[in-house]
């Protein structure tokens, strides 16, 4: 049976509202469900971390970061000369992250690492959509979420290679949209299957909706980008294990390697340049304001992908 996008775009709706509330009404509860599945304890947390997982037995992310939190990250996304005025809120992100947070995204481990793993996926939001400069006032970082789309596209992005997989619908433009813009057909093709969304006939769904372009983005953080590569977030957690393959490569646990995954030869490898740094500054500054410290960001070569030997080379039309 054919989806209806329209009705997809409406339960999303109908969830953020419900989530809003669910929110408002019992924020000050710790209501945990707690059993024993094969000798391991597994937790429920409501509809912010649902479905037994070891995961929510850890705090939900709407307990350590809060909305004054959000705030402090993003102050001027809402400033008149902003692009995407009223667009972000910290209601979206958190339904957004209710999807994930089973899984552990912002879920794993202690406070502090939480508090890190959503510094470090706001990070990259926050340099992704920002339209700050040197001399902004509030500083460069205070400009996230500035964005939701890209603002002068210089073509559609369309790659007729997927035409098959992914082909583009008559007068659809896949330019950069979201929290972490997408860019390109195929992108679109593989998180709107992923969400369950039409992204290929509509791909203005993401500037339109923003728990989705939230969601999109975590779903890229957490979602390995081939088989057999770890996640932005396996790798910023630690759970992934580096091959003597990626040591060679210079490939480490933590952020830069983040970068890595995300961005790939677009910035990794190529030395100390403007776009990485301006991204690892992103994290420091976010995690003095998440109310962490950039103290637990780590060394220079956990932060750092200059001169990492990319995962997956650049395709004449990669994002």
């Amino acid at each position: 049976m054919a989806v209806d996008p329209k009705m997809d775009q409406l339960m999303i709706l109908l969830c953020t509202v419900f989530f809003f509330s669910m929110v408002t009404a019992d924020s000050s509860s710790d209501k945990i469900i707690v059993k024993t599945v094969k000798g391991k304890k597994v937790c429920d947390q409501g509809w912010e971390c649902k479905g037994f997982s070891k995961y929510c037995c850890n705090k939900t992310i709407s307990y350590i970061f809060q909305s004054d939190q959000f705030e402090r990250l993003f102050p001027k996304r809402n400033s008149p000369v902003a692009h995407a005025v009223d667009f972000w809120d910290y209601r979206s992100f958190i339904t957004a992250s209710a999807v994930y947070q089973p899984l552990g995204f912002g879920t794993t481990g202690g406070e502090i690492s939480q508090m890190k793993e959503v510094a470090a996926f706001l990070a990259h939001v926050g340099a992704k959509t920002s339209c700050g400069y040197g001399g902004a006032t509030g500083g460069p970082y205070s400009w996230g979420l500035c964005y939701s789309k890209e603002m002068s596209p210089s073509q559609d992005y369309c790659d007729d290679y997927f035409k098959y997989q992914y082909p583009c619908a008559p007068g659809a433009q896949y330019y950069g949209r979201g929290a972490i813009p997408i860019y390109w057909n195929y992108n679109y093709g593989a998180v709107g299957e992923a969400l369950n969304q039409d992204l290929l006939n509509h791909p203005e769904y993401i500037e339109q909706n923003a728990t989705l372009a939230f969601q999109a983005a975590i779903w890229r953080w957490m979602t390995p980008i081939k088989n057999g590569q770890p996640s932005a977030h396996q790798v910023f957690v630690g759970s992934w294990k580096p091959t003597k393959k990626d040591t060679l490569a210079k490939r480490v646990r933590g952020f830069g390697t983040t970068m890595n995954i995300l961005y790939g030869d677009g910035i990794c490898g190529q030395g100390d340049v403007d776009a990485m740094n301006n991204i690892i500054s992103h994290y420091l500054f976010y995690l003095d304001n998440i109310g962490s410290n950039q103290e637990f960001a780590g060394p220079h070569e956990v932060l750092t992908c200059a001169e990492q030997v990319p995962f997956n080379p650049s395709y004449k039309s990669s994002s």
